[in-house]
């Protein structure tokens, strides 16, 4: 490898690493502990708006009978509802419920605060958080492709 190669690619290693340890971390904070990180990821996902069962699928990169099962665990527990599309009775939405957006909301919230008390630990210069700021930028552009 030449040296940018050598930069890029430690940088990706580097990346990885932090990205998967902070990922890890952040998981374990949440409002329901019953609630897996799938089941986490299609209440997030639906909280833009409601979907169908393969547009879920997709997204969350699963089969269209995996999303089928988790939906029907989230709808057993009251997070999420089944609603006939308006102009195709054979066609269902999947809704959050306000239950369900009420766990989102209060699982973000404690993944905030905890990442913040982990910054303040460190007691971090004004410059270092806007660096941090810069770098969270430029990986939520590499996480969009």
């Amino acid at each position: 490898m030449t040296e940018p190669d050598d930069l890029l690619h430690s940088t990706a290693v580097d990346l990885r690493l932090a990205t998967f340890r902070l990922a890890r971390r952040l998981r374990r904070e949440r409002a329901v502990d019953t609630l897996s990180d799938a089941h986490f990821a299609v209440l997030a996902c639906l909280r833009s708006g409601r979907l169908p069962i393969g547009t879920l699928a997709q997204r969350e990169r699963v089969s269209a009978p995996t999303m089928s099962n988790t939906v029907d665990a989230l709808a057993e527990a009251g997070l999420v509802i089944r609603v006939p599309a308006e102009d195709d009775r054979r066609r269902v939405y999947i809704e959050i419920t306000d239950a369900g957006t009420a766990i989102v909301t209060a699982t973000v919230h404690k993944r905030d605060a905890a990442l913040a008390d982990a910054l303040a630990e460190f007691d971090f210069s004004d410059t270092q958080l806007r660096t941090l700021r810069e770098a969270a930028a430029l990986m939520r552009k590499v996480a969009e492709r």
